[in-house]
């Protein structure tokens, strides 16, 4: 059994791509070899130069693990989605709204 391919939008490509390049330069700045970056991670240097490249095909856990691996930047995941703007305006307009004006 062949594994399925992940099909992304370009839009979504194109921003693992960004990804993959801000984690590089991360290390890059920091003066940390993959082979370290690799094994902090415990993957293989083919796997942190996928994440640097923003391979789709390389797991969420995997780019959490070298980006713990880089300095402990895995914390960064954190922030995605934390300021949801739209679902929070969605769940505003389904809030109840009481009716009567609350008593003296």
């Amino acid at each position: 059994m062949g594994r399925k391919k992940v099909v992304l939008m370009p839009n979504t490509i194109k921003m693992l791509k960004l990804v993959g390049e801000q984690i590089k330069l991360a290390r890059l700045r920091r003066e940390i070899p993959v082979e370290m970056v690799a094994e902090r991670a415990g993957v293989s240097r083919a796997t942190v130069w996928k994440v640097e490249n923003g391979d789709p095909s390389v797991s969420m856990g995997n780019y959490a693990a070298v980006l713990h691996g880089i300095g402990g930047m895995d914390k960064d995941l954190l922030l995605i989605a934390k300021d949801d703007v739209m679902g929070r305006t969605f769940q505003d307009l389904r809030l109840k709204v009481r009716k009567r004006a609350p008593k003296d």
